[in-house]
């Protein structure tokens, strides 16, 4: 059995080839809330007043896991994703990150 991969609706928006640097920290924006949903979760952000659907459970575990994780690949493996799969965790993160669901994680001053 083949799965899927981790969508967003904004998907057609961003090449395919572009990937989030898994080496990095991020974090939802301090404006985004998330729902939980059965189909995976609805993301909205308070400042742009976008609305993102996550369509897959696994993606949603990877965004919960980001707040605690020291960089994205950190919270893919948290969350259960295979090595193979973390280029297309890479590719639906990046998709959040254009968004401005996102954003990068600096260390503390």
């Amino acid at each position: 059995m083949t799965t899927s991969p981790p969508t967003t609706t904004s998907d057609a928006d961003v090449d395919p080839d572009l990937d989030l640097d898994l080496d990095r920290a991020w974090d939802l924006h301090p404006q985004v809330s998330v729902r939980p949903e059965p189909f995976g979760a609805l993301l909205y952000h308070f400042g742009t007043r976008k609305l993102s659907f996550l369509k897959d459970r696994g993606l949603l575990s990877v965004v919960q896991a980001l707040v605690t994780a020291p960089t994205a690949r950190a919270a893919c493996a948290a969350a259960g994703v295979a090595a193979e799969d973390m280029p297309r965790y890479g590719r639906a993160l990046a998709v959040l990150a254009r968004s401005s669901m996102l954003v990068e994680r600096t260390p503390a001053a």
